[in-house]
């Protein structure tokens, strides 16, 4: 299994609740600074690095999705 996100790519991040709960918190868009080594169970993960914020996180791939700042247009 091999790293889906690229470095340097924007992501959304999803936080979690305790014991993988969802939260009530809007996903942050972050960064990908770091690939890290695929856990034994074989989930990958990532460090990131907050856009807005002086925030650092390790978190794994399940956990973001892509970002796009283009607006989708829509039908009219």
């Amino acid at each position: 299994m091999s790293h889906v996100f690229k470095l340097n790519e924007d992501v959304r991040h999803q936080p979690q609740g305790p014991q993988g709960r969802a939260t009530t918190e809007p996903p942050m868009i972050y960064t990908i600074v770091q690939h890290m080594p695929i856990e034994s169970d074989g989930r990958v993960r990532y460090r990131i690095k907050c856009k807005s914020d002086k925030i650092e996180r390790i978190v794994t791939e399940d956990q973001l999705s892509y970002f796009s700042d283009v607006p989708i247009e829509t039908k009219t």
